[in-house]
């Protein structure tokens, strides 16, 4: 058993060790530098604090040799990740100073300090600059969406580094994002011959949009205003409302039973009450059958819906989408009346002939208990085809 758990041990250590190993191959030296730094603060390792070294020293060789590739080539674009790399670098170091100067079997580990600060603030002032201007470029000739929305993106990570110093930024970002976002409006028509109210309609589209689009996508269920342009328009059509007619359907169910009606004497061959061996009268009890009609009524109505839900361009107007949805629903209702004894029912069947029949429900009654049905269906149509809403 010792020798078992030895070897686990062993193998355990051999897994770890392999595992820093790989990811220093691989060029995965933060990773690195996260799991001997963990390892060191408990016990100091020589193994552990070899691979931290070349870790360290590897992961700043290629960050300084990318950073001086991106002055180099002298692309304002560049300062974004030049900002990036030094962070990196900052934060690496800041890491490595909890376990150094550290010695270990003999070996010391100790690296000089380097201030970042200077060269971090530069290059987040010229990345502030560049998305600026580069933001506020789109923003003055956009031409589609995208531009206005890529506009807003630049000048979010404009006002990120500059900590909103430039001038009106709010303003611009406001408008970049109102001009960015595509609005949807969503209508119902019904061609379907029965009639029904506008509230019922308004019903139908009266659904939680959220997960149909994206921070750029807006439904409108109501024009907010008359001259308001919209990107897209949804029709929500009904093309058929089937409302069967009152169904009535009456089930009879007799039931019997025998009960107590009194008892009467045993006489003997001269018509005098017999006695027992106690002396008293001889009685034996006396039944009645008894009966009783359930007559059950049942109540049946049903609707159907059917329709489709048609997703248009409106610059320029064209149909990109139909999708068919429909929903059913059923009104049921039972009720009974009892003729005869009502001894003579079970008390299922009794509680059953205390259900009194109630009117049935119109036909736009109907369709308003199906609304909460067919909601989910239009709003699955109109998620299933979000892709074309951009």
């Amino acid at each position: 058993m010792q020798k078992i758990f030895t070897f686990l041990i062993a193998a355990l250590l051999m897994a770890g060790c392999g595992s820093t190993t790989k990811k220093l191959q691989q060029g995965n030296y933060d990773a690195v530098i996260d799991k001997t730094v963990k390892k060191l603060i408990r016990n100091a390792d020589s193994k552990d604090a070899d691979e931290m070294d070349r870790a360290y020293k590897m992961a700043n060789e290629r960050d300084f040799e990318r950073i001086k590739y991106l002055k180099m080539e002298n692309n304002p674009d560049n300062y974004d990740e030049i900002f990036s790399r030094y962070n990196m670098l900052k934060e690496r170091q800041r890491k490595v100073r909890t376990v150094t100067p550290l010695t270990v079997d003999g070996k010391s580990y100790s690296y000089e300090y380097v201030d970042y600060d200077a060269e971090m603030v530069n290059a987040k002032r010229k990345a502030a600059d560049f998305f600026y201007n580069n933001g506020k470029g789109l923003l003055e000739n956009a031409l589609q969406k995208e531009d206005y929305r890529n506009a807003y993106y630049q000048l979010m990570k404009a006002s990120e580094y500059s900590g909103g110093q430039f001038e009106q930024i709010d303003e611009l970002i406001y408008d970049a994002h109102i001009k960015g976002i595509s609005r949807v409006i969503v209508e119902v028509t019904n061609q379907a011959p029965l009639q029904l109210p506008a509230q019922v309609l308004e019903d139908l589209i009266s659904f939680n949009t959220r997960g149909l689009g994206n921070e750029w996508v807006e439904y409108h269920f109501k024009h907010v205003d008359e001259n308001a342009f919209y990107d897209y328009m949804v029709i929500v059509k009904l093309l058929s409302i089937m409302v069967s007619p009152d169904g009535v359907k009456d089930v009879d169910q007799v039931f019997n039973k025998k009960i107590s009606d009194g008892f009467e004497y045993v006489l003997d061959a001269n018509g005098n009450v017999m006695k027992d061996t106690a002396g008293n009268d001889i009685k034996l009890q006396k039944f009645k059958d008894i009966t009783c009609t359930l007559i059950e009524t049942q109540q049946f109505k049903s609707v159907e819906i059917k329709g489709e839900v048609e997703i248009y361009s409106m610059d320029p107007e064209r149909l990109m989408k139909k999708e068919p949805f429909g929903a059913s629903n059923q009104f049921e209702h039972s009720s009974a009346r009892a003729v005869g004894d009502l001894g003579a029912l079970t008390e299922e069947a009794l509680t059953k002939s205390q259900q009194e029949k109630i009117p049935f429900p119109t036909d736009v009654e109907m369709v308003m208990t199906c609304t909460e049905t067919i909601k989910p269906a239009i709003r699955n149509s109109i998620y299933a085809n979000r892709q074309y809403i951009k």
